[in-house]
């Protein structure tokens, strides 16, 4: 294998890497998350026959919200830990 074809292989791999990259902290993938465990939830509390299932369901929803706009915090400190 050429010297070229090596590096053609590594860049077409760095994008698919720098895109799943780009997937893990997007939007939408935490809005589709969020819509997901919503549905569950509440299919879960239906079957359940638990009060209120479409309300009572926001709160795991937004709890995910919440733990994925904080783990970026987390992630810093414990870089900054691991980096001394």
């Amino acid at each position: 294998m050429s010297i070229e074809q090596e590096v053609q292989k590594i860049q077409e791999r760095n994008k698919r890497v720098e895109l799943d990259k780009a997937w893990e902290v997007s939007w939408t993938r935490k809005v589709i998350v969020a819509l997901f465990t919503y549905v569950v939830v509440v299919c879960f509390f239906v079957f359940a026959q638990l009060p209120d299932p479409f309300v009572n369901s926001i709160v795991p929803a937004l709890a995910f919200v919440i733990s994925t706009l904080s783990l970026s915090l987390f992630k810093k400190i414990w870089l900054g830990i691991v980096k001394k």
